[in-house]
């Protein structure tokens, strides 16, 4: 429609399906300062896969903006809502509320032309398994216990998701007794992992010692267990998936998540992988396609510690993958972070959007500077410089219209969990 601002789609496609299947994010802002007013909806592409960098200071609003971006995934017409699902890693414990209705903001959605909207039945919430009693007896709604298999992860990526540098005591002893366990084609424990290194003579007892205390340590994170996460079976048509593991958060604990995340990122890239060959035979009529696993946003909160520029943390490859590799097939990123200089350069390079709440930092400017192509002549900093003071209000850098917009955020449908703790009972 005239009236509305499509990024992120193809010239080909606009002039197939014009609008269809885009995601209203909001509204275009002509002019600056006081002098501001809202003008055209924006929408984004969600027919083809995409890697975009959501960032901001803190309380600017990306999270918030990361679940529009579900909810109107969630709330596609179902021919295009059934050959997607969403992934979201959650690091605050603040999704599981799109499961209700926002019904604190209904003259501001009725002003935007939208009503309070729950997705009950749309959205899963999972949590390590043994917290799930715990967030049960809070009241809080979750759905299904989640758990990371030892076993389904090399020696190197042990060490390397505890950090231990390869020549490292501790990583030499931990690599030797995840071999020689995977040798024997076992689905090992951590409690098994423990004994093995406890039963090496070859070890000497202070890095015996700390392995099993830091081994112990996480595992007492309730993660791990025998199943995993089995994505095939959990990440239906039209879901959003919300992996809740706020309560990991301590060092040992930043390990655990970035096994998680690394283990889902490698099976969702594996299945879409082995999913669009099966499209491709269908499509010259070779097979008959009787099930389909669905086209994965992965959206991640905090992401910088997951794909970080300074180091490499176990689930920076499997993400770099699908930074690199992930549109093929069918898999979209949406990394979210308030330090867009502390996460991995290959991110912001490979983005095609870039969509920016307010920055201060000159090394956040500067890394989102570096990104823009030469025909954006116009330094960043104006852009956001220019916007309103308006909570919610970003720019959106568009690779494929090679332009810059800004934006206002339209309300949430669903409840945000997200605001600040206030000392007043509401």
């Amino acid at each position: 429609m005239p009236n509305e601002i499509v990024v992120g789609r193809l010239k080909e496609d606009f002039e197939k399906f014009g609008s269809e299947a885009t995601a209203y994010l909001g509204k275009h802002i002509v002019g600056k300062g006081d002098e501001a007013y809202l003008a055209n909806k924006i929408m984004m592409d969600l027919l083809r896969p995409h890697l975009i960098l959501i960032c901001g200071k803190r309380g600017t609003g990306k999270s918030y903006f990361g679940g529009v971006i579900a909810e109107e995934i969630a709330m596609l017409p179902e021919k295009h809502r059934n050959n997607l699902t969403t992934v979201m890693i959650d690091t605050m414990g603040i999704y599981w509320s799109m499961k209700l209705p926002n019904e604190e903001q209904v003259v501001l959605l009725d002003q935007w032309g939208l009503k309070p909207t729950g997705l009950k039945d749309r959205v899963k919430v999972y949590v390590p398994f043994q917290q799930k009693k715990d967030y049960e007896d809070a009241g809080i709604p979750v759905d299904f216990g989640i758990s990371v298999p030892p076993h389904m992860f090399s020696a190197e990526e042990w060490s390397t998701a505890f950090n231990l540098p390869q020549t490292n005591p501790l990583a030499i002893g931990l690599q030797k007794a995840v071999n020689s366990l995977q040798k024997r084609d076992e689905k090992f424990s951590i409690d098994d992992l423990i004994y093995k290194i406890k039963d090496d003579s070859s070890i000497d007892t202070h890095t015996k010692s700390a392995l099993e205390s830091m081994l112990t340590v996480a595992n007492s994170w309730g993660v791990f267990g025998d199943e995993g996460v089995k994505t095939e079976e959990i990440m239906k048509p039209g879901m959003i998936n919300v992996f809740d593991v706020s309560r990991l958060r301590s060092t040992e604990a930043w390990s655990v998540r970035n096994l998680l995340v690394a283990l889902i990122a490698k099976d969702v890239y594996y299945k879409r992988v082995m999913a669009r060959k099966q499209e491709e035979l269908a499509r010259v009529g070779e097979i008959k396609l009787k099930q389909r696993f669905p086209m994965v946003w992965m959206l991640i909160d905090e992401a910088h510690n997951f794909i970080p520029a300074d180091k490499e943390t176990v689930s920076t490859a499997p993400l770099l993958t699908i930074v690199k590799q992930g549109r093929e097939p069918g898999v979209s990123l949406v990394p979210m972070t308030q330090m867009p200089n502390k996460i991995h350069p290959e991110v912001v390079s490979q983005a095609d959007m870039i969509i920016s709440h307010r920055l201060t930092s000159k090394n956040d400017l500067d890394a989102l500077h570096a990104s823009m192509q030469t025909y954006l002549m116009e330094d960043v900093w104006k852009y956001i410089e220019g916007l309103p003071k308006w909570r919610g209000s970003s720019i959106i850098l568009d690779d494929n219209s090679e332009r810059i917009f800004q934006m206002q955020t339209r309300p949430r449908l669903t409840w945000h969990a997200g605001e600040s703790a206030s000392a007043v009972n509401t």
